[in-house]
């Protein structure tokens, strides 16, 4: 432990705040990915005058600073890699503001995201990004990955939601970007600190889009023998100008294991099903499902479901996003990755993860958001065994590179992190990581917040700000 470091915490947030035992610091050293790494001392603020005198603090030990919501991130974003003090946000968890008036709220960091849904829905209100761990997840991670969900196909991932933010700055200043006003004056700085990464700021206050629950919700579930079918139902339904909220896809090895952990009503013995959502006005959307039926059976569905009412709709998405945790019934650890294709390539996408599957030797399940073609290939590995990690590292890597080649991207939703940043290089031209290098000086001169994450160099910020030399 460095010397001093714990009192210093401790002055600011109390005894009770500060966690700097061996046992404590194991609990805060992994996140929902395969990395690992523990911090020098995990402090917990509860207010924002409190996490920016623990970023000054940091910068008087010359220490990283990593902001930590709930750890069910699943890039490695949030673990401590490198040491330092980690600043958890999870007794900063109160709704500050509800302005219904305005369809606005503004929430502290640490506030679960389902919780906003559950504290205006009384009133005909929802907030409409729904990662898979809504359950669990919290606001800020929520803003510093810019989580989707299945139902961002119609309402957008989290960016089109936040209105504005409190943040700290690495030098320990505290900031107001955005408001509730829809297009505030001055650049986009919001834009700019939604899905960062914890790399220019620590979010503090988050002021959020509220909407109204719509008149009708309808609920199908499309029952395939090929995934190939269901893969082109979804470029079907896009051919024919039809936007569902949710278009999700479960292969027949996820739809069996969620099946056998949640007994929603998926079949046993299929290839594949969608999951598609439907809402708006009651006669628009009796029209949109007639729709969704050619669709399906256009591309050969054995069987057309709609949920007869809201307890069995509910069912069916307990399924869908209780997933991850029915993959644990069967493996011992999986590898969930998180590659971007457009949505005519699905299919042949689905086809290359089986063939990686294949060459690996290991099982790779696969549930996504296929209305925008987010695929998430689950890949089923024994971490006891020597070796497997390794494979199913290797496993994800040639997914996300396969993903890249037709036209897609390294993520959707869950972040580059510490994960993916190697593949950057595949994805963004020299000129464009420099432009990203550029700003995260801006913000972050000595380069001490969540070092080591989403850009693939290490070079100081003195060196990038060096010109480039001129060749005659």
């Amino acid at each position: 432990m460095i010397p001093g470091l714990v009192e210093a915490v401790e002055r600011i947030t109390g005894p009770s705040g500060c966690l700097h035992r061996p046992e404590d610091l194991a609990l805060y050293s992994y996140d929902g990915s395969v990395d690992r790494g523990k911090p020098d001392i995990v402090a917990l603020p509860r207010t924002t005058e409190q996490a920016a005198e623990l970023v000054r603090v940091a910068n008087r030990f010359s220490i990283p600073v990593i902001g930590r919501g709930a750890g069910t991130g699943l890039s490695g974003g949030a673990i401590a890699h490198q040491g330092g003090l980690m600043i958890g946000f999870a007794r900063m968890n109160r709704i500050l503001e509800i302005d219904l008036a305005n369809e606005r709220a503004v929430v502290q960091p640490g506030v679960v995201n389902l919780d906003i849904t559950l504290a205006v829905q009384g009133s005909g209100y929802f907030y409409a990004p729904d990662p898979s761990s809504q359950r669990a997840c919290t606001i800020g991670g929520n803003v510093a990955e810019n989580a989707g969900g299945p139902h961002t196909l119609a309402y957008g991932v989290t960016t089109n939601h936040v209105l504005g933010v409190e943040a700290v700055l690495p030098d320990g200043r505290i900031i107001r970007v955005g408001g509730k006003s829809t297009d505030p004056a001055g650049y986009d700085l919001t834009g700019v600190l939604t899905g960062s990464e914890g790399l220019l700021v620590l979010v503090t206050e988050v002021t959020v889009r509220l909407m109204r629950q719509p008149e009708v919700v309808k609920t199908i579930l499309a029952i395939y023998d090929s995934p190939d079918d269901a893969g082109d139902t979804v470029a079907e339904i896009t051919a024919r100008a039809i936007t569902p909220v949710a278009v999700e896809m479960l292969d027949g090895v996820m739809l069996r294991m969620v099946e056998e952990a949640t007994h929603a009503g998926y079949p046993l013995d299929a290839a594949a099903v969608l999951l598609i959502e439907l809402e708006g006005l009651a006669e628009a959307v009796e029209e949109q499902v007639e729709e969704i039926r050619e669709a399906c059976a256009a591309c050969h569905a054995r069987e057309f479901r709609i949920a007869r009412d809201a307890a069995e709709r509910e069912l069916l998405w307990k399924g869908r996003k209780n997933a991850f945790g029915a993959v644990g019934r069967v493996s011992p650890s999986y590898y969930v990755q998180d590659g971007v294709v457009p949505r005519t390539r699905i299919p042949a996408t689905l086809r290359f993860i089986h063939q990686v599957s294949e060459r690996y030797g290991l099982a790779i399940s696969n549930i996504f958001h296929a209305g925008d073609g987010n695929l998430h290939p689950i890949i089923l590995f024994n971490a006891r065994v020597p070796g497997e990690l390794d494979k199913a590292i290797a496993a994800g890597a040639e997914i996300l590179s396969y993903c890249v080649s037709v036209g897609g991207s390294i993520t959707g939703e869950h972040g580059v992190g510490m994960e993916k940043m190697a593949l950057m290089e595949q994805l963004f031209s020299p000129g464009s990581l420099d432009t990203m290098r550029r700003l995260k000086c801006v913000f972050d001169p000595e380069i001490r917040f969540n070092p080591g994450k989403v850009l693939p160099t290490v070079r100081g910020c003195q060196e990038i700000r060096q010109p480039p030399q001129m060749t005659l």
